[in-house]
């Protein structure tokens, strides 16, 4: 794979959002091979089910741009001890219809950032349930409760010293977890490649090694 896709989801419309600048900072610390898109979710309707059949405009255009991801970057602020009300709407909406779920084993990793001393931990921790349901592998380790104060960003909007080394350490674990879990496997490789060898047919009963065993075992 060339290039991999990355699906920002900022959960923060706050247009001085900590975690909106974060998401920019840390995608400056990927490598050339990634690309990071902030996906748009201020502008989706709440979600209700009646829609399923004709959803709008831009819960098809979010659902489309997760689809063609080949990972997901949550980078969430929080409310209240949980996740932001907009970024559980758009969860909401790329997971229905039943059984349509774009989210579907799409890497995922997890941070965020607060001006609290927890840096959104509880809101994390509520997303990371989230996504097990969803069957969203998520980076476990290392975790990212980030402290918003003087000096996390320079002057130019990038990760500051202080920070630098720990968020580069993170999104170096995150690279390679998305390349792990976007990498086909060899089955699915060698269906694309129509390479599949014939099947050698069932073993005769002489190729069985248990059934020799057995005829040992019962001859002592």
């Amino acid at each position: 794979m060339d290039q991999y896709k990355i699906a920002v989801v900022v959960g923060s419309l706050r247009r001085d959002s900590f975690n909106r600048k974060l998401a920019s900072a840390m995608a400056r610390l990927g490598p050339l091979d990634f690309s990071f898109k902030q996906v748009q979710i201020g502008d989706l309707p709440l979600y209700n089910q009646d829609d399923d059949a004709n959803p709008a405009e831009s819960v098809k255009r979010l659902k489309a741009e997760i689809k063609a991801a080949q990972g997901l970057l949550f980078v969430t602020a929080e409310y209240n001890r949980s996740v932001p009300g907009v970024l559980k709407n758009a969860i909401d909406h790329v997971s229905r219809p039943y059984g349509q779920s774009a989210w579907t084993d799409k890497p995922a990793g997890v941070l965020g950032a607060s001006v609290g001393a927890i840096g959104t931990s509880m809101a994390q921790q509520h997303l990371r349930n989230i996504l097990a349901y969803l069957d969203v592998p998520t980076l476990g380790q290392p975790e990212a409760f980030i402290h918003a104060k003087e000096g996390l960003f320079d002057a130019d909007g990038n990760i500051g010293e202080g920070s630098k080394k720990f968020l580069q350490s993170w999104m170096d674990r995150y690279v390679a977890w998305v390349k792990a879990h976007a990498a086909p496997s060899t089955l699915e490789w060698l269906l694309q490649h129509h390479e599949m060898a014939p099947s050698p047919g069932p073993l005769k009963s002489a190729d069985q090694p248990w059934k020799k065993s057995a005829v040992v075992a019962e001859h002592g």
